[in-house]
């Protein structure tokens, strides 16, 4: 996407999103809503914070049931998560006072997806070995459902070798095992074996429940402004925040593609399971996506890169004079135009088109002259749509056809164009 450029002396961060990106969603879009999700909960002082993640899944109407070991209700009561979800918390496996004949095995038909977070390291070993002696790893071992593991425990803990076998064997049974943050531990060392927050599990739930209709496909996604240097102080960028780029991103991951982000500098944070190159100028993203384009099956650009740099920047800071200054531009490479030249056969190409007049004329003469697929046009003028904002309001070019979507937010804006691309990559093999 080109745009106009300006001349600031500050670089200007965009505002982050909630990570939890689909609590935003209109009615009737949100995977969450009315899943069965079983929570597992372990002995870890970490485990008072799944009582955060209980209520978020909860307002977000899903079905929770949460299911704590013998060591867990000493650190968090039973009582809370039964406030919180409005169901029985269960412990212990034996207990007559159930609603099912056979719970574990009731609930494992049920389930949509199950997260044991904390994990310990003793029922990470239990799972991987098929050990069932208490109700959450049998309702484990019952489960078909995707089922997360989010590690939580003392760093030499969770870097001794068995405890990195045990988690490798539930990858290499399918199951997903959530990377630790580092950090400040409550055993008073710093290092990994962090729970993730709250906000950060969710985003795994939301992936895990989605269906996979990218898996298999590379994906590249570029986002963001570029900045280009006048000075060691100053730059010529414009107002774009990545917004739209990061949403599409988040989606095709989500949807199963193995996605790569090229990012000019935002103040996002990048999505999971996402692979993020940051760059800085046009000729960094220019050299970052041909290093990346030729391995993608899609490209979607949606950066904001600028047309033209500063020819020569000072190696110094320019000094302030009373007369007027001349900075002279250079025109900065076409990384579309590129693309559309050097494609390899199959590829998909999907770019950005935003205009102040005349949008579709000048984003229909964009799409032929790029030679790409289909080309996303806005007009930053149109109230809702634009840099910085949470919503889009975007128009879908093809060779042959042109959709006009309604006001929606940029996360269901981003699925919608993907459908749109899935669409056409389906029917290119028989057209």
């Amino acid at each position: 996407m080109t745009t106009g450029n300006h001349i600031e002396t500050d670089i200007t961060a965009g505002t982050p999103t909630d990570t939890c990106m689909a609590a935003e969603e209109p009615a009737g879009t949100d995977i969450i809503a009315g899943k069965h999700i079983i929570l597992g909960v372990t002995g870890s002082i970490a485990a008072y914070k799944i009582a955060s993640l209980a209520s978020m899944l909860k307002k977000r109407q899903a079905d929770v049931t949460v299911i704590m070991t013998e060591n867990a209700v000493h650190f968090i009561n039973p009582i809370t998560f039964e406030t919180l979800t409005g169901n029985k918390c269960l412990v212990d496996t034996f207990d007559r006072n159930f609603a099912f004949q056979v719970e574990h095995v009731a609930l494992s038909k049920q389930a949509d997806v199950v997260l044991t977070a904390p994990a310990s390291a003793d029922v990470i070993a239990k799972a991987a070995h098929g050990i069932a002696d208490d109700m959450l790893t049998t309702t484990l071992l019952a489960c078909t459902c995707p089922k997360l593991f989010a590690p939580a425990m003392n760093t030499r803990m969770y870097r001794n070798p068995i405890v990195q076998d045990n988690m490798r064997l539930l990858e290499r049974y399918g199951m997903e095992v959530i990377a630790p943050d580092s950090g400040y531990l409550a055993c008073g060392d710093t290092g990994e074996g962090k729970m993730p927050e709250p906000e950060v599990l969710c985003e795994y739930l939301e992936k895990a429940l989605t269906p996979k209709d990218l898996a298999g496909r590379r994906v590249l996604v570029t986002a963001g402004p570029t900045c280009e240097k006048i000075d060691p102080v100053r730059h010529i960028t414009n107002h774009s925040t990545g917004k739209m780029g990061y949403a599409m991103a988040r989606a095709a991951m989500m949807r199963g593609a193995d996605v790569t982000l090229v990012s000019g500098k935002t103040g996002l944070q990048p999505p999971i399971g996402v692979r993020t190159v940051p760059v800085l100028s046009a000729a960094d993203m220019a050299q970052a996506v041909k290093a990346a384009a030729p391995d993608m099956d899609i490209i979607i650009k949606a950066a904001a890169v600028a047309d033209y740099r500063p020819a020569a920047p000072a190696d110094e800071k320019i000094k302030k004079k009373d007369d007027e200054l001349a900075i002279a531009l250079e025109r900065t490479e076409d990384i579309l135009g590129y693309l559309g030249e050097h494609r390899r056969e199959g590829q998909f190409l999907c770019g950005f088109s935003m205009e102040t007049e005349h949008m579709l004329e000048n984003s229909r003469a964009k799409l032929q002259k790029k030679h790409i697929d289909m080309i996303v046009a806005n007009n930053v003028k149109q109230e809702g749509a634009g840099f910085g904002t949470d919503t889009n309001v975007v128009t879908i070019l093809t060779e042959d056809d042109t959709v006009a979507l309604p006001l929606m937010s940029k996360a269901e804006t981003a699925n919608r164009l993907l459908d749109h691309i899935i669409g056409m990559i389906t029917k290119k093999p028989h057209g």
